[in-house]
């Protein structure tokens, strides 16, 4: 086993690493910014809104100022009213639920799939009602929901969907063996955030919404400036949520080399697959066939309770680990007066005990994923 003092720090996610590797193209884009000192909508914010597009292969996109006000804005696009319904996944981050209840609308939870850690499209199913106005399926860890069974329920009641991609940007849903799209593009609406970590990540916060919808994309557009089309003139509430010019820049860069990015993460998830699959007390993660898999995080599942006691000899041996996430959405004290004493989220709650991320970013090497999964294995020897 290689020695941890040999080797570069083993990061979590390792941004900087990455930034060195780009930092020609990255300064150089972030200093013309800086010459001309346009730091708000300047040219660099519609250039990389019509390079995302392009890439995405979606009509529209609008930046926004993080991926929790892409998701909020996006409600607030869909004309709903106080009290209509809005079902989500019930292990999640908070962001996705957290507008819904902002919003004065009523969030539904649905358990999720404890292969994929994605929507239960049987729950969903039995979860609308004729409150329901809006589906939020996530995109979770890198890999998409099942869309094709998730868009025929919202067709036939006549739902929307608005896509929570924040973790999945780049990744494929296969419709059928010939048609693909990229995830965010499939519903009325998709969202993404351009946190640091993130596969697109930027050097602060931002996020955007993506539609094929000319009327929503308008709509979209006024409400991240005010609610203004015109500059003085309001048609609309809205509310201030531009992305940074620079961060505009970043991001421009990145872009360009997002499917390396992407391809990185899966070299290092094919060795991790590798070295873990033989320990029957860790699953690997699970691909389902409708979707590629992007692993905007690496995440396991310690089967035997083990997990906490696996994670703290991990930290002792200098190697970082995350838990995503350890209250699901239904045991957290800000969410219980939507929640039923009578519902139980068996999945969800499982998943909490035992999901554990390992270090997943496109900076590691060799011997770092060498380390890590011979601690691993002597764990369970």
């Amino acid at each position: 086993m290689n020695s941890i003092h040999s080797m570069r720090p083993i990061q979590m996610v390792d941004i900087a690493t990455q930034y060195s590797r780009l930092k020609t193209d990255i300064d150089r884009s972030i200093h013309q910014v800086l010459d001309r000192a346009n730091f708000i909508n300047g040219d660099e914010v519609q250039s990389f809104q019509e390079e995302l597009a392009d890439y995405l292969g979606v009509r529209h996109v609008i930046t926004c100022a993080n991926g929790t006000d892409a998701l909020q804005v996006s409600l607030m696009a869909l004309g709903l009213q106080p009290g209509d319904e809005v079902i989500t996944s019930n292990f999640t981050f908070i962001a996705t639920v957290e507008v819904i209840a902002l919003l004065g609308l009523k969030p539904v939870l649905v358990d999720v799939c404890p292969d994929t850690f994605n929507m239960d499209v049987d729950a969903l199913a039995k979860a609308i009602t004729p409150r329901t106005r809006v589906i939020i399926p996530v995109h979770l860890f890198g890999q998409g929901a099942h869309m094709n069974e998730i868009m025929d329920i919202a067709r036939r009641h006549q739902i929307y969907v608005v896509e929570d991609a924040a973790q999945a940007t780049g990744a494929f849903y296969h419709h059928n063996r010939t048609i693909s799209s990229r995830l965010g593009t499939i519903g009325d609406i998709g969202c993404t955030s351009f946190f640091p970590s993130k596969n697109l990540g930027c050097f602060g916060d931002g996020g955007a919404c993506f539609t094929n919808d000319d009327n929503l994309a308008a709509v979209l557009r006024s409400i991240v400036n005010h609610g203004s089309k015109i500059k003085y003139v309001h048609d609309r509430i809205g509310v201030n949520s531009r992305l940074d010019t620079i961060q505009a820049a970043v991001l421009s860069v990145k872009l360009k080399h997002l499917d390396d990015f992407n391809q990185r993460r899966a070299m290092a998830a094919a060795i991790y697959n590798s070295r873990l699959a033989a320990i029957p007390q860790v699953q690997i993660p699970f691909v389902a066939s409708d979707t590629s898999h992007i692993y905007h995080q690496y995440t396991v599942r310690v089967k035997d309770g083990s997990r906490d006691e696996l994670r703290a000899v991990l930290q002792a041996s200098g190697i970082p680990s995350m838990v995503y996430y350890p209250l699901p959405i239904h045991r957290q004290k800000a969410f219980e007066q939507w929640i039923s004493p009578d519902v139980h989220f068996p999945v969800s709650d499982m998943l909490s005990k035992q999901v554990l991320s390992l270090p997943m970013h496109t900076e590691l090497e060799s011997e770092h994923l060498d380390f890590i999964t011979s601690v691993i294995k002597n764990f369970y020897k």
